[in-house]
Protein backbone atom coordinates (compact mmCIF):
# COMPACT_ATOMS: atom_id res chain seq x y z
CA UNK A 1 0.00 0.00 0.00
CA UNK A 2 1.00 3.66 -0.88
CA UNK A 3 0.77 5.37 2.00
CA UNK A 4 1.32 9.58 1.09
CA UNK A 5 0.07 12.79 2.81
CA UNK A 6 -2.85 12.57 0.04
CA UNK A 7 -4.41 9.61 1.48
CA UNK A 8 -3.95 10.98 5.07
CA UNK A 9 -5.53 14.21 4.46
CA UNK A 10 -8.15 13.13 2.11
CA UNK A 11 -9.06 9.79 4.31
CA UNK A 12 -8.61 7.35 0.79
CA UNK A 13 -6.51 4.47 0.55
CA UNK A 14 -4.17 4.82 -2.75
CA UNK A 15 -2.63 8.18 -3.83
CA UNK A 16 -5.12 8.03 -7.24
CA UNK A 17 -7.65 11.22 -8.02
CA UNK A 18 -10.13 10.69 -11.09
CA UNK A 19 -10.31 14.02 -11.91
CA UNK A 20 -13.71 16.29 -12.62
CA UNK A 21 -14.81 16.26 -16.42
CA UNK A 22 -17.19 17.50 -18.01
CA UNK A 23 -19.89 15.57 -18.97
CA UNK A 24 -18.04 12.62 -17.93
CA UNK A 25 -17.48 12.40 -14.05
CA UNK A 26 -20.93 10.63 -13.53
CA UNK A 27 -22.16 8.79 -10.67
CA UNK A 28 -21.38 5.59 -12.24
CA UNK A 29 -17.64 6.82 -12.94
CA UNK A 30 -16.73 7.96 -9.78
CA UNK A 31 -18.37 5.38 -7.38
CA UNK A 32 -16.29 2.81 -9.27
CA UNK A 33 -12.95 4.29 -8.86
CA UNK A 34 -13.82 5.19 -4.80
CA UNK A 35 -14.85 1.98 -4.38
CA UNK A 36 -11.60 0.68 -5.87
CA UNK A 37 -9.96 2.59 -2.73
CA UNK A 38 -8.85 5.68 -4.93
CA UNK A 39 -10.72 9.20 -4.92
CA UNK A 40 -13.66 9.44 -7.59
CA UNK A 41 -15.22 13.16 -8.17
CA UNK A 42 -18.62 14.10 -9.75
CA UNK A 43 -18.42 17.01 -12.07
CA UNK A 44 -20.99 19.35 -10.45
CA UNK A 45 -21.86 21.43 -13.37
CA UNK A 46 -22.56 18.00 -15.87
CA UNK A 47 -26.20 18.30 -14.40
CA UNK A 48 -27.80 20.68 -15.01
CA UNK A 49 -29.03 22.02 -11.56
CA UNK A 50 -28.24 21.54 -8.29
CA UNK A 51 -31.12 19.95 -7.53
CA UNK A 52 -29.93 16.86 -10.03
CA UNK A 53 -26.36 16.86 -9.12
CA UNK A 54 -28.11 16.05 -5.40
CA UNK A 55 -29.53 13.22 -7.27
CA UNK A 56 -26.21 12.33 -9.17
CA UNK A 57 -24.80 12.03 -5.27
CA UNK A 58 -27.44 9.74 -4.19
CA UNK A 59 -26.77 7.42 -7.05
CA UNK A 60 -23.06 7.29 -5.86
CA UNK A 61 -23.81 6.44 -2.66
CA UNK A 62 -26.06 3.43 -3.49
CA UNK A 63 -23.07 2.22 -5.55
CA UNK A 64 -20.23 2.78 -3.06
CA UNK A 65 -19.99 3.58 0.75
CA UNK A 66 -16.33 5.09 0.15
CA UNK A 67 -15.57 8.43 -0.04
CA UNK A 68 -15.62 10.53 -3.27
CA UNK A 69 -15.87 14.23 -3.99
CA UNK A 70 -17.54 16.64 -6.83
CA UNK A 71 -15.61 19.13 -8.85
CA UNK A 72 -16.86 22.84 -8.62
CA UNK A 73 -15.41 24.79 -11.86
CA UNK A 74 -15.30 28.05 -11.02
CA UNK A 75 -15.50 30.37 -14.75
CA UNK A 76 -15.88 33.71 -15.18
CA UNK A 77 -19.71 33.56 -17.31
CA UNK A 78 -22.30 36.59 -18.35
CA UNK A 79 -24.65 34.19 -16.66
CA UNK A 80 -23.05 32.41 -14.23
CA UNK A 81 -24.56 29.06 -12.72
CA UNK A 82 -26.05 29.44 -9.27
CA UNK A 83 -22.96 28.54 -7.13
CA UNK A 84 -24.23 29.12 -3.64
CA UNK A 85 -27.20 26.62 -4.49
CA UNK A 86 -24.93 23.83 -6.11
CA UNK A 87 -22.53 24.49 -3.09
CA UNK A 88 -25.00 23.97 -0.40
CA UNK A 89 -26.39 20.74 -2.62
CA UNK A 90 -22.68 19.20 -2.12
CA UNK A 91 -22.89 20.00 1.94
CA UNK A 92 -26.36 18.84 1.96
CA UNK A 93 -25.95 15.92 0.46
CA UNK A 94 -22.63 15.09 2.97
CA UNK A 95 -20.12 15.10 0.56
CA UNK A 96 -16.79 16.09 2.62
CA UNK A 97 -13.92 16.63 -0.69
CA UNK A 98 -14.71 19.02 -3.25
CA UNK A 99 -12.22 19.50 -5.93
CA UNK A 100 -12.08 23.59 -7.50
CA UNK A 101 -10.57 24.56 -10.49
CA UNK A 102 -11.16 27.69 -12.93
CA UNK A 103 -11.15 30.70 -11.15
CA UNK A 104 -9.53 31.32 -7.15
CA UNK A 105 -12.19 29.42 -4.63
CA UNK A 106 -11.41 32.15 -2.36
CA UNK A 107 -14.71 33.11 -2.15
CA UNK A 108 -15.96 29.77 -1.40
CA UNK A 109 -13.75 28.47 1.27
CA UNK A 110 -15.37 30.54 3.92
CA UNK A 111 -18.84 27.96 3.51
CA UNK A 112 -16.29 24.76 2.99
CA UNK A 113 -14.56 25.55 6.05
CA UNK A 114 -17.71 25.55 7.97
CA UNK A 115 -19.14 22.74 6.72
CA UNK A 116 -15.98 20.24 7.16
CA UNK A 117 -15.13 20.21 3.70
CA UNK A 118 -11.15 19.65 2.40
CA UNK A 119 -10.82 21.21 -0.94
CA UNK A 120 -8.42 20.86 -3.71
CA UNK A 121 -7.58 23.08 -5.78
CA UNK A 122 -6.79 22.38 -9.28
CA UNK A 123 -4.15 24.59 -11.25
CA UNK A 124 -1.48 25.05 -13.69
CA UNK A 125 1.35 27.24 -12.24
CA UNK A 126 3.13 27.92 -8.96
CA UNK A 127 1.88 30.75 -8.58
CA UNK A 128 -1.20 30.25 -8.50
CA UNK A 129 -0.96 27.07 -6.50
CA UNK A 130 0.95 29.29 -3.73
CA UNK A 131 -1.90 31.39 -3.84
CA UNK A 132 -4.87 28.69 -2.94
CA UNK A 133 -2.67 27.83 -0.40
CA UNK A 134 -2.34 30.75 0.98
CA UNK A 135 -6.51 30.83 1.08
CA UNK A 136 -6.83 27.96 2.89
CA UNK A 137 -7.19 24.62 0.13
CA UNK A 138 -5.86 21.61 1.83
CA UNK A 139 -4.33 20.43 -1.73
CA UNK A 140 -3.62 21.38 -4.60
CA UNK A 141 -3.80 19.64 -8.25
CA UNK A 142 -1.08 20.74 -10.43
CA UNK A 143 -1.67 20.33 -14.11
CA UNK A 144 1.05 20.00 -16.44
CA UNK A 145 0.93 21.51 -19.84
CA UNK A 146 0.52 17.86 -21.33
CA UNK A 147 -2.77 17.89 -19.56
CA UNK A 148 -6.29 17.75 -21.44
CA UNK A 149 -8.54 21.04 -21.27
CA UNK A 150 -7.15 23.97 -19.72
CA UNK A 151 -3.03 23.67 -19.74
CA UNK A 152 -2.43 27.33 -18.89
CA UNK A 153 -0.75 29.74 -21.07
CA UNK A 154 2.95 28.99 -18.99
CA UNK A 155 3.22 25.97 -21.22
CA UNK A 156 5.29 24.10 -18.49
CA UNK A 157 5.48 20.15 -18.95
CA UNK A 158 4.87 17.98 -15.82
CA UNK A 159 8.53 17.01 -15.22
CA UNK A 160 9.38 20.57 -14.65
CA UNK A 161 6.08 21.99 -12.82
CA UNK A 162 5.66 18.82 -10.28
CA UNK A 163 9.14 19.30 -8.62
CA UNK A 164 8.91 23.02 -8.93
CA UNK A 165 5.98 23.05 -6.86
CA UNK A 166 7.11 20.80 -4.66
CA UNK A 167 9.87 23.39 -3.69
CA UNK A 168 7.51 25.80 -2.63
CA UNK A 169 4.29 24.40 -0.70
CA UNK A 170 3.84 22.64 2.21
CA UNK A 171 0.31 20.90 1.45
CA UNK A 172 0.02 17.84 -0.93
CA UNK A 173 -0.02 17.97 -4.31
CA UNK A 174 -1.15 15.85 -6.71
CA UNK A 175 0.19 15.63 -10.42
CA UNK A 176 -1.86 15.96 -13.49
CA UNK A 177 -1.32 15.62 -16.97
CA UNK A 178 0.52 12.83 -18.93
CA UNK A 179 -0.19 9.60 -16.55
CA UNK A 180 -1.98 6.89 -17.52
CA UNK A 181 -0.24 3.55 -15.64
CA UNK A 182 2.34 2.54 -12.27
CA UNK A 183 5.31 4.57 -14.19
CA UNK A 184 3.57 7.87 -14.20
CA UNK A 185 2.48 7.05 -9.95
CA UNK A 186 5.86 6.36 -9.92
CA UNK A 187 7.33 9.24 -11.12
CA UNK A 188 5.23 11.85 -9.93
CA UNK A 189 6.17 10.50 -6.47
CA UNK A 190 9.65 10.97 -6.96
CA UNK A 191 8.90 14.40 -8.05
CA UNK A 192 7.83 15.15 -5.19
CA UNK A 193 3.84 14.87 -5.72
CA UNK A 194 1.68 12.63 -2.66
CA UNK A 195 -0.41 11.12 -5.80
CA UNK A 196 -1.54 11.62 -9.17
CA UNK A 197 -4.78 12.84 -10.78
CA UNK A 198 -5.90 11.33 -14.12
CA UNK A 199 -9.49 11.88 -16.55
CA UNK A 200 -8.28 10.68 -19.64
CA UNK A 201 -7.12 7.65 -18.56
CA UNK A 202 -10.52 6.86 -16.42
CA UNK A 203 -12.91 8.18 -19.63
CA UNK A 204 -10.88 4.55 -21.07
CA UNK A 205 -12.76 2.50 -18.38
CA UNK A 206 -15.76 0.35 -18.68
CA UNK A 207 -17.82 2.37 -15.76
CA UNK A 208 -17.08 5.54 -17.92
CA UNK A 209 -20.68 6.33 -19.75
CA UNK A 210 -19.07 7.60 -22.76
CA UNK A 211 -19.68 6.34 -26.27
CA UNK A 212 -17.73 3.27 -27.00
CA UNK A 213 -16.53 4.57 -30.52
CA UNK A 214 -14.87 7.06 -27.95
CA UNK A 215 -12.71 5.22 -25.92
CA UNK A 216 -11.72 3.07 -29.09
CA UNK A 217 -10.16 6.02 -30.44
CA UNK A 218 -8.44 6.78 -27.86
CA UNK A 219 -7.17 3.43 -27.53
CA UNK A 220 -6.13 3.60 -31.27
CA UNK A 221 -4.61 7.35 -30.82
CA UNK A 222 -1.16 8.64 -30.33
CA UNK A 223 0.22 11.03 -28.30
CA UNK A 224 0.72 13.74 -31.29
CA UNK A 225 -3.31 13.53 -32.11
CA UNK A 226 -4.34 16.45 -30.34
CA UNK A 227 -4.74 20.01 -30.63
CA UNK A 228 -4.35 23.42 -28.81
CA UNK A 229 -7.18 25.56 -28.92
CA UNK A 230 -7.55 29.11 -28.13
CA UNK A 231 -4.29 30.02 -28.13
CA UNK A 232 -4.29 33.68 -29.35
CA UNK A 233 -7.50 34.06 -27.16
CA UNK A 234 -4.84 33.27 -24.30
CA UNK A 235 -6.97 30.70 -23.28
CA UNK A 236 -5.85 27.46 -24.51
CA UNK A 237 -7.26 24.38 -24.47
CA UNK A 238 -5.77 21.03 -25.47
CA UNK A 239 -8.55 18.72 -27.17
CA UNK A 240 -8.56 15.52 -29.61
CA UNK A 241 -7.78 16.67 -32.95
CA UNK A 242 -10.13 15.94 -35.23
CA UNK A 243 -12.14 18.38 -38.12
CA UNK A 244 -13.85 20.73 -35.94
CA UNK A 245 -10.24 21.49 -33.60
CA UNK A 246 -8.65 21.76 -36.92
CA UNK A 247 -10.77 23.85 -38.50
CA UNK A 248 -10.76 26.55 -35.39
CA UNK A 249 -7.74 26.22 -34.91
CA UNK A 250 -6.97 27.60 -38.62
CA UNK A 251 -9.84 30.17 -38.45
CA UNK A 252 -8.08 31.82 -35.19
CA UNK A 253 -4.86 31.56 -36.93
CA UNK A 254 -6.17 33.82 -39.41
CA UNK A 255 -7.72 36.31 -37.17
CA UNK A 256 -10.94 34.89 -36.41
CA UNK A 257 -11.98 36.06 -32.56
CA UNK A 258 -14.07 33.69 -30.53
CA UNK A 259 -17.73 35.25 -31.65
CA UNK A 260 -16.67 33.43 -35.44
CA UNK A 261 -15.69 29.78 -33.63
CA UNK A 262 -18.79 29.58 -30.94
CA UNK A 263 -21.22 27.66 -32.65
CA UNK A 264 -18.02 25.01 -33.44
CA UNK A 265 -16.86 25.03 -29.64
CA UNK A 266 -20.61 24.75 -28.20
CA UNK A 267 -19.91 22.78 -25.22
CA UNK A 268 -23.30 20.68 -26.46
CA UNK A 269 -21.53 19.63 -29.22
CA UNK A 270 -18.66 17.84 -26.94
CA UNK A 271 -21.42 15.95 -25.14
CA UNK A 272 -22.60 15.16 -28.76
CA UNK A 273 -19.39 13.37 -29.74
CA UNK A 274 -19.43 11.37 -26.25
CA UNK A 275 -23.31 10.41 -27.02
CA UNK A 276 -23.55 9.42 -30.48
CA UNK A 277 -19.61 8.32 -31.08
CA UNK A 278 -19.61 10.93 -33.99
CA UNK A 279 -15.86 11.83 -33.40
CA UNK A 280 -16.51 15.03 -35.35
CA UNK A 281 -19.24 16.04 -33.76
CA UNK A 282 -17.41 18.76 -31.79
CA UNK A 283 -14.00 19.54 -29.41
CA UNK A 284 -13.78 17.20 -27.04
CA UNK A 285 -10.99 16.75 -24.58
CA UNK A 286 -8.47 14.46 -24.51
CA UNK A 287 -4.87 14.46 -23.26
CA UNK A 288 -1.80 13.49 -24.84
CA UNK A 289 -1.39 10.77 -22.45
CA UNK A 290 -3.63 8.78 -24.84
CA UNK A 291 -0.33 7.57 -26.66
CA UNK A 292 -0.21 5.43 -23.36
CA UNK A 293 -3.28 3.92 -22.82
CA UNK A 294 -4.23 0.52 -24.83
CA UNK A 295 -7.09 -0.85 -23.02
CA UNK A 296 -10.25 -0.52 -21.18
CA UNK A 297 -10.27 -1.88 -18.02
CA UNK A 298 -12.55 -1.62 -15.16
CA UNK A 299 -11.80 1.36 -12.63
CA UNK A 300 -10.88 -1.32 -10.32
CA UNK A 301 -8.19 -3.21 -12.76
CA UNK A 302 -6.65 0.00 -13.30
CA UNK A 303 -6.36 1.50 -9.86
CA UNK A 304 -5.04 -2.41 -8.64
CA UNK A 305 -2.42 -3.00 -11.13
CA UNK A 306 -1.28 0.60 -11.32
CA UNK A 307 -1.01 0.53 -7.05
CA UNK A 308 0.50 -3.23 -7.27
CA UNK A 309 3.14 -1.96 -10.42
CA UNK A 310 4.32 1.09 -8.37
CA UNK A 311 5.05 -1.36 -5.56
CA UNK A 312 6.99 -3.42 -7.75
CA UNK A 313 8.81 -0.60 -9.18
CA UNK A 314 9.86 0.23 -6.16
CA UNK A 315 10.92 -2.30 -4.64
CA UNK A 316 12.07 -4.00 -7.59
CA UNK A 317 13.75 -1.78 -10.76
CA UNK A 318 14.39 0.62 -8.46
CA UNK A 319 15.34 -0.80 -5.48
CA UNK A 320 18.51 -3.02 -8.14
CA UNK A 321 19.80 0.70 -8.36
CA UNK A 322 20.75 0.64 -5.13
CA UNK A 323 24.38 -1.03 -4.15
Amino acid sequence: MLKTRFTETFGVTHPIVQGGMQWVGRAELAAAVSDAGALGIITALTQPTPEALAGEIAKARELTDKPFGVNLTILPSINPPPYDEYRHAIAESGVKIVETAGASPEPHMPFFKDHGIKVLHKCTSVRHALRAEKVGVDGVSIDGFECAGHPGEDDIPGLVLIPAAADKLSIPIIASGGIADERGLVAALALGADGVNMGTRFMSTQESWIHQNVKDRIVEATERETSLIFRPLRNTARVARNEISTKVVSMLDEGAQFEDIRELVAGVRGREVYESGDLDAGVWSVGMVQGLIQDVPSARELVERMVSGAEQIINGRLAGFIN
